[in-house]
């Protein structure tokens, strides 16, 4: 039973897989991109990336040691000269596998496999992300920093008006109340001499009958 068995074969024995893991890494650091298959992009990246790390020291040795498994002078060539520099500063993960389509006939999954560090539009919509993202900050700094200052000064232009407001209102009011409590006694003592004159005037009138009825039995 094969359990626990994590490595692939891809379907071939020793001798064939290597050779063909040698010539696909030959063909990727040369043209820095090529289509496969997922399965044998997974296991390249396992044969060339311990390669790109060992060009990063630039001796006869190494050199040696990388042709070894190339076994193309080229690939060994362009390797130590125009793709080591560009990789000095990275610690790894020197490749990408980005899937594409199923292959018509078996359905394989196919992909493409590249190196990281030369693929030039992914490297500039990287960049524009990290600036437009700094540039998301440097502006939320900025906002955060002036609305103090802002609010600030209106609380200390708005607290005059506030406190002076009221002071009118309540003067307003004073005026009003003194004088709706001057009009009313006047009103009051307006209207109690119109109310007198009418009882006097009624008064008399019921007085002077009884006075005739005496005249007249007397």
């Amino acid at each position: 039973m094969r359990h626990g068995k994590k490595f692939n074969h891809l379907g071939r024995k020793k001798g064939h897989r290597e050779a063909m893991l040698s010539n696909m890494a030959a063909s990727l650091l040369t043209h820095k991109r090529i289509f496969t298959t997922t399965a044998k992009a997974k296991a390249l990246r396992v044969y060339v990336e311990p390669l790109i790390t060992k060009s990063k020291d630039n001796t006869t040795h190494s050199r040696r040691v990388v042709f070894g498994y190339l076994q193309s002078k080229d690939a060994v060539n362009e390797l130590f000269t125009s793709i080591a520099p560009k990789v000095a500063d990275r610690p790894g993960g020197y490749t990408r596998i980005l899937k594409t389509h199923n292959r018509l006939g078996d359905n394989a999954d196919m992909c493409m496999m590249e190196l990281v560090d030369f693929n030039e539009a992914m490297l500039e919509a990287k960049s524009s992300k990290s600036k437009a993202k700094s540039g998301a900050k440097r502006s939320r700094r900025g906002k955060k920093s002036g609305k103090p200052t802002s609010t600030s000064a209106a609380s200390t232009e708005a607290t005059p008006v506030e406190e002076t407001t009221p002071v009118v209102e309540d003067a307003v009011v004073v005026e009003e109340s003194a004088a709706t409590k001057e009009e009313s006694p006047k009103k009051e003592a307006k209207a109690e001499p119109a109310k007198k004159p009418a009882a006097k005037k009624k008064a008399p009138a019921k007085k002077a009958a009884p006075k005739k009825e005496d005249k007249e039995e007397k």
